[in-house]
């Protein structure tokens, strides 16, 4: 557990504004608000009234923009709690410790990303900083104490503090002449990351669920803060740890106030005729560089509609923390499949927009859908093409099966390709 908690001798601009922009949401259990879901949106366990949200929310953000102190705090909380007869878990001095340190910490290290991001260029790598003030340590964090890796190796994405309750670890920048003078050549190579599973919201009302989460990181942590408000933190991820087939795509299944599909679509284009690049290096590297993105650099990609895309790395991202074996779709090889998912993004036929219900989550979902057959040189039969985006990652296929891309023609359509 912490000791004394510190956060820097003065909140500062970027602090003040991440926490700022957050939207007030009512929650039942902690496990309502989960992950980088904190970027957007303010929440304290079990504070399911407008009015006392509102208070405790006034009350955090005092403590953020005057730098007051966990007593002060506290002072605030005991008026608060007085005012609306509200009964809360945990003991005072706990209760109110979590609040106040995990909001200060969480929007402070929000803040030193964004600074950190904004001097990557001078300063490219990070240097992970263990708290000597914590005096129950972790074993995980004082492991990684001193480890420096580039801004963009994918370990940051999961790793970046705060990663635990209580957790006062820190981040600092550091030059190429301040790796020679520690005696380095380079930066560090990362650990291997373990995922374990977590069950968590026992005494939630929706029950207990199953997490994936590093090990030496709390349920909750395992993103960097701010991140998802930063461009690369836009790029999704994939929805599994690979494209899937047809009849394993998540369902498709609309909300019931969702319009009815268009029955029957108007009739494709004719397929469009392709001979795919010869990508002689890493797909994944070629396929970046075709939006002009690279394994360090994210892009944005206006497509058909005039909607944003955004490219990268993060798209291949496997639950291992690295790149993710991109699966080859069956009777095509790797170096085939995505080029034509690079070219359906950037010539679809088709561009659908549907609502999407997750019902293992209770989430509704937006998912853009690109839709494209192609005639692929030296092939007979035409290949289908789809990549799905939204809130909760991509997915793409490539196949011979026309009656799959017919199946998601639902929706509302956006876009057709005109046949001159």
């Amino acid at each position: 557990m912490a000791g004394n908690v510190g956060y820097g001798s003065l909140p500062f601009s970027e602090q003040i504004a991440f926490f700022q922009r957050k939207l007030n949401t009512k929650t039942d259990a902690w496990t309502d608000v989960y992950g980088a879901a904190h970027d957007h949106e303010f929440m304290v366990a079990g504070a399911n009234r407008d009015d006392l949200l509102a208070d405790l929310r006034k009350a955090v953000e005092r403590a953020i923009t005057e730098g007051r102190t966990l007593q002060d705090f506290r002072k605030d909380f005991s008026g608060i709690v007085a005012r609306y007869g509200w009964s809360y878990n945990g003991g005072f001095e706990w209760r109110t410790r979590v609040i106040y340190e995990t909001n200060l910490r969480s929007s402070y290290m929000a803040g030193r990303f964004q600074q950190l991001m904004a001097m990557r260029e001078t300063h490219p790598y990070w240097e992970y900083v263990h708290s000597d003030v914590v005096e129950e340590p972790r074993e995980e964090h004082l492991a990684w104490n001193g480890m420096i890796l580039r801004w963009d190796d994918p370990w940051w994405v999961t790793h970046f503090p705060i990663n635990a309750w209580g957790c006062q670890c820190s981040v600092i920048a550091c030059t190429e002449d301040d790796l020679r003078r520690m005696g380095k050549s380079g930066p560090d190579t990362a650990p291997p990351i373990k995922w374990v599973e977590r069950t968590i919201g026992q005494r939630s009302p929706g029950g207990p669920r199953t997490v994936l989460v590093p090990e030496g990181i709390d349920p909750g942590f395992e993103h960097t803060p701010g991140r998802s408000r930063n461009f690369s933190g836009q790029v999704p991820p994939p929805r599994g740890s690979r494209p899937l087939p047809p009849e394993h795509l998540p369902p498709l299944d609309p909300l019931p106030t969702a319009p009815s599909p268009i029955s029957p679509p108007d009739p494709l284009p004719e397929p469009q005729p392709v001979t795919p690049p010869d990508w002689e290096g890493n797909a994944i590297e070629e396929f970046l560089g075709s939006f002009k993105a690279s394994f360090t650099r994210a892009a944005a990609f206006l497509d058909a509609v005039g909607q944003r895309l955004a490219i990268g790395l993060g798209m291949f991202w496997g639950n291992d923390g690295n790149p993710a074996d991109y699966a080859e779709p069956a009777s095509l090889d790797t170096a085939t499949a995505l080029p034509l998912i690079a070219q359906a993004i950037q010539t679809p036929d088709e561009i659908w927009v549907q609502i999407v219900w997750l019902a293992d989550v209770q989430l509704a979902v937006v998912r853009r859908r690109y839709l494209a057959r192609f005639q692929v040189s030296g092939q007979a039969e035409p290949v289908a093409v789809v990549f799905e985006v939204g809130r909760d990652g991509w997915a793409g296929n490539v196949s011979t099966s026309e009656a799959m891309l017919q199946s998601l023609r639902q929706g509302v359509r956006l876009y057709q390709r005109k046949v001159n």
